[in-house]
């Protein structure tokens, strides 16, 4: 029986109860896949990362697991995952850079410091504007619809549907229909979202992934890395110098704030605040 070192983590949470739960698991090529979704499953958190040896070119390798499937790439758990090797000594940070391994390539990483605490941030693979089209959108998603807005497919890795919405209110009062959102073509995932109406003020997310087994996900870093790349696409990135700070979570009593960055080539970084939990040990 494999006895593996496990970390729980808060990521993109200012404080612990915030953010987005990970859980971190070391040692992970003592595990095949099933057994990975298996501990996914049964810690039943939003994803679960599990370290591997790295190969050539990076510093360490995960792969990622919601409770239903393995995912090629996720914000939260690459940012939480930085913030794990760094800590358990997993590997050390050259001038501030990692790189890390997962399904979607070879991934650059930043390492900072914030007030005193150690800070992640990831740069999202690129992303894609999918030619898909919906016939037509749920009906609580459609009367909360910016006007004249559709959903469009877009994807980093894992494929989200985005829809904007009216505002902020409209958001955080939607009560979606999941099992349509379940049957949506590209994965069953939709992210809304509200750009709040001061300039610079940044966007309120929220993201339902009801297709691999999440209802709703407490903060979103492949989302907010698409939304950004769907803004900038629009000419309407919020804030300055392509930087701005989105929340997600609030209708979970999880109230994530994500540090979002467009650089000077288009490429979308997703960081933040990461609080351990837990460790211990998890035998299986």
């Amino acid at each position: 029986m494999p006895r593996l070192r496990y970390l729980q983590l808060d990521v993109f949470a200012p404080r612990r109860g915030l953010g987005n739960p990970l859980g971190a698991v070391f040692g992970g090529e003592a595990l095949d896949a099933g057994a990975m979704q298996a501990i996914a499953a049964w810690l039943n958190l939003s994803e679960t990362v599990f370290f591997l040896p790295p190969g050539p070119g990076a510093d360490y390798r995960v792969r990622i697991f919601t409770p239903g499937a393995e995912l090629p790439f996720a914000g939260h758990p690459s940012v939480g995952a930085a913030w794990a090797a760094v800590e358990t000594g997993l590997c050390a940070p050259r001038q501030g850079r990692l790189v890390q391994a997962c399904a979607a390539g070879l991934l650059p990483v930043r390492i900072g410091e914030d007030a005193g605490r150690r800070t992640a941030a990831v740069r999202s693979p690129e992303a894609q504007h999918l030619p898909t089209t919906l016939d037509a959108l749920p009906d609580a998603l459609a009367a909360a619809a910016a006007a004249g807005e559709a959903a469009e497919l877009w994807s980093n890795g894992p494929h989200w549907w985005l829809l904007e919405v009216r505002d902020d209110d409209a958001l955080q009062a939607l009560r979606p229909d999941l099992p349509a959102i379940a049957a949506l073509p590209g994965g069953g995932k939709l992210a809304a979202y509200a750009v709040d109406p001061v300039p610079g003020d940044g966007v309120s997310v929220r993201a339902f992934a009801p297709g691999v087994g999440v209802p709703e996900d407490p903060v979103t870093g492949s989302v907010n890395a698409l939304i950004a790349s769907r803004l900038r696409a629009q000419g309407r990135l919020p804030g300055a110098a392509g930087r701005y700070v989105a929340r997600q979570g609030r209708a979970l009593g999880r109230d994530g704030r994500i540090a979002v960055e467009v650089d000077a080539d288009g490429a979308v970084w997703i960081g933040g605040d990461v609080q351990p939990v837990i460790e211990g040990r998890l035998d299986w």
